[in-house]
């Protein structure tokens, strides 16, 4: 069994103790890794710090050339991250393949946006008084990043931080999510490499406490946060001067209209609710189906949840495997059962095998209940209904998520309407709320984010203005 050693600065660093790294589909061991403390933080900020000096001073091309030879050593190595993602995380194979080939063009679209990240002319003679000068910026580096990424996208959501930041030429210290922390150490070794300067990025796998020195030391002047609302508006309150990014949850709504064709888009539906059980912020939780297709919807919907591949994510079929702790699977089966109390009706699923939570679909929830309101953050979808597209919008809206919405409709005035009205950060027109490509903006409104991932938008989060003025004499 593989040991995971810390590294800051290019260097292994041992740490006191190490911790055992789980299949949360069977508990076989996947690896150890080791566990920082507050002096395993402290020298990685100061790392951060010292190589900030270095990579801030990179010319476009060896940024640009730094990210590409990433991306080729990534591709190289692409079965090896897919597999220890699915262990580690418990992420359906097929899912942690395409995850991996997202990571490469992540960082293959950083490569490209370094190229054409350049300033402006700014004419500033607007007054008399001002001719004879030049005027122009740029953006710059703000200062190093710190990187907080969750389990359920081990790599690519770690690389939507890292690899802007290394665009930028800014260092990165990541905290690794506590349950699959191993994909980032391999990701370390690469991009050391690849010809990283030393401290460009540091990864320190720690508790929760020693984590947040990230978020308080003011030599760290960036925060990307990824993972829970309360958390994440939690520690933006902490983070003093630092400009932070936060990438929060979700309680995604799809919206289906009166004249779509169910036949065709069915599967794609049943997948964004219960791919990789569910475990995904953008997946559909509810589905808001106009009051003419509601029966019909609800019989296809079951009838195919019921097929849905559930089990050993290292299975090519499966869709659902399993929730990464234990606990969360007491979470989600008491939600689904406080929601039947009051009046929901279980329509499939509530079910569990082991850490394995069978699709789960349920009608009649109350607007009030947990399921309505909050991420659920696994294998179980509402269907509501709505009597026209304003109730089905009017619905999508309730609550305090705004991440991505979904909708389905043959009408372009009412696809435009849903754009207009639909407070979520992405309206996803005939397709899922599950979908994203990792080049556009990305982000929630409401309790869902603050600023915006994507490449080139967290290039731009990263970066400050900076001005000069030339006067000829």
């Amino acid at each position: 069994m593989q040991r995971y050693r810390t590294k800051i600065g290019g260097r292994t660093r041992e740490t006191s103790r190490f911790e055992l790294v789980t299949n949360p589909y069977d508990g076989t061991p996947v690896g150890e890794v080791g566990v920082g403390s507050e002096a395993e933080i402290h020298a990685a900020i100061a790392s951060a710090a010292d190589g900030f000096q270095l990579t801030k001073r990179l010319a476009t091309h060896e940024r640009a050339l730094l990210l590409t030879a990433i991306a080729a050593r990534l591709s190289a190595r692409a079965e090896e991250f897919t597999r220890l993602i699915t262990l580690e995380s418990g992420k359906p194979i097929r899912y942690a393949r395409a995850e991996v080939l997202r990571a490469i063009t992540t960082f293959t679209l950083a490569a490209a946006e370094v190229r054409g990240m350049g300033g402006e002319v700014q004419p500033i003679d607007q007054q008399a008084g001002y001719e004879g000068r030049l005027c122009l910026h740029c953006r710059v580096p703000r200062g190093p990043v710190a990187a907080i990424s969750p389990f359920n996208f081990p790599l690519n959501l770690t690389v939507h931080k890292l690899a802007p930041a290394l665009a930028v030429g800014a260092a990165v210290v990541l905290k690794p999510p506590a349950q699959s922390p191993l994909t980032a150490h391999v990701l370390s070794d690469i991009v050391e490499q690849s010809g990283a300067p030393p401290g460009a990025f540091n990864v320190v796998h720690c508790p929760p406490e020693v984590g947040e020195r990230l978020v308080t030391d003011d030599r760290i002047r960036v925060l990307s946060f990824t993972g829970s609302a309360d958390l994440g508006w939690r520690l933006k309150s902490l983070a003093g001067k630092k400009q932070v990014t936060l990438e929060l949850g979700g309680n995604s709504p799809c919206i289906i209209d009166a004249g779509t064709d169910l036949e065709r888009v069915m599967p794609r539906l049943v997948e964004a609710a219960f791919a990789s059980a569910g475990q995904v912020c953008i997946r559909a939780q509810r589905m808001i189906v106009h009051a003419d297709l509601f029966e019909r919807f609800c019989d296809r919907f079951v009838a195919l949840s019921e097929q849905v591949v559930c089990g050993d994510p290292l299975d090519e079929r499966t869709m659902v495997g399993p929730l990464i702790e234990a606990r969360h699977v007491d979470r989600v089966l008491s939600w689904v059962h406080e929601a039947q109390s009051n009046g929901a009706r279980l329509l499939a699923g509530g079910r569990c095998e082991g850490r394995v939570v069978s699709p789960t679909v349920l009608v009649d929830v109350k607007p009030d209940a947990r399921l309505s309101r909050e991420e659920i953050f696994g294998p179980v979808t509402i269907i509501e209904r709505a009597l026209n597209f304003d109730e089905a919008i009017a619905i999508a809206n309730r609550g305090r998520y705004g991440l991505q919405a979904g909708v389905f409709t043959p009408r372009l005035e009412h696809a435009m309407r849903a754009f207009d009205q639909l407070e979520f950060g992405g309206v996803m027109v005939n397709d899922t709320p599950m979908f994203r490509s990792d080049a556009y903006p990305f982000g929630g409104m409401k309790d869902s984010g603050f600023g915006r991932e994507g490449v080139r938008f967290a290039m731009e989060e990263m970066t400050e203005h900076k001005t000069l003025t030339l006067r000829s004499g």
